[in-house]
């Protein structure tokens, strides 16, 4: 995996004029879905910290492609993590197919059912409940009880989650969007939770989208679309994509011997 990714941005597309590239003077930080992983997230962040710091003097973004919470032990910390680094930097964060299941989690039990059964058991554990009291609860009894566990500051940011972001000849989005349709008429539907429709699509599209929702071994360039969800709630591997004029890096943080190491892929596009 290690020597795929040394080499996946080194050759340019046939016939290329010119490579994509965000605006002059900036550089993007995009992190792939975290689901409730603290110990990447915390590695990754003092990576990308790190590197920014022995950099040229940049425009600094960062963004995250959602799915913060669920499946992983710490979606609660995760969230808290994030609030935190927005006051020191420019951090935007986009709603993920989680966050949807999450806040819909209020409305009815079934819908609660649902999110429970696809990650959100943790994510509730991870608000200060132990297992034996979820264990003892009914659907019904934890549907009437979680108002009380998840505070509403936290719904209200997530609700808050940006749906796609546009930087020069990129679209950063969750999930992806409708190849047949522009940029301007996708659907949240989509950008939360399309996946074949898309990712069968080898045409141009009207940027190069960088997108999670989908778990791949390692970074998926595909020309017309990047997908960085690398499966860290089960793989221990976060990763973030960095984007410099037309130049792409690859940031990592990796679970490994007990701890997190931390992996840069330097090799840039020629």
């Amino acid at each position: 995996m290690i020597e795929a990714l040394r080499n996946l941005f080194g050759a340019r597309q046939k016939g290329a004029e010119r490579l994509p590239a965000v605006p002059d003077g900036a550089r993007y930080y995009v992190i792939g879905d975290i689901h409730g992983r603290l110990d990447l997230y915390d590695a990754l962040i003092d990576a990308i910290e790190a590197d920014d710091a022995m950099r040229p003097g940049a425009q600094t973004h960062v963004i995250l492609l959602g799915d913060l919470v669920d499946r992983g032990p710490e979606s609660a910390g995760v969230i808290d993590r994030t609030r935190q680094w927005q006051c020191e930097r420019d951090v935007r964060i986009l709603a993920g197919n989680h966050e949807e299941m999450f806040l819909t989690a209020f409305e009815r039990p079934e819908i609660l059912r649902h999110f429970l059964k696809h990650g959100g058991r943790e994510t509730v554990l991870s608000y200060g409940m132990s297992k034996k009291q979820f264990a003892e609860m009914t659907l019904d009894e934890l549907f009437a009880a979680l108002p009380e566990i998840i505070p509403q500051d936290d719904l209200d940011y997530m609700a808050g989650f940006e749906d796609y972001i546009v930087a020069g000849d990129y679209l950063f989005v969750h999930a992806g969007i409708d190849p047949g349709l522009p940029i301007a008429e996708q659907t949240r539907k989509d950008m939360l939770w399309i996946r074949d429709r898309f990712l069968n699509h080898e045409g141009p599209l009207e940027k190069v989208v960088v997108h999670g929702h989908t778990i791949f071994e390692t970074v998926m360039d595909c020309g017309n679309r990047i997908g960085i969800d690398t499966g860290a709630f089960r793989s221990g591997v976060l990763t973030a994509l960095v984007l410099e004029g037309d130049q792409r890096r690859v940031l990592q943080a990796i679970a490994e011997n007990g701890g997190v190491g931390v992996f840069h892929g330097d090799r840039a596009r020629n």
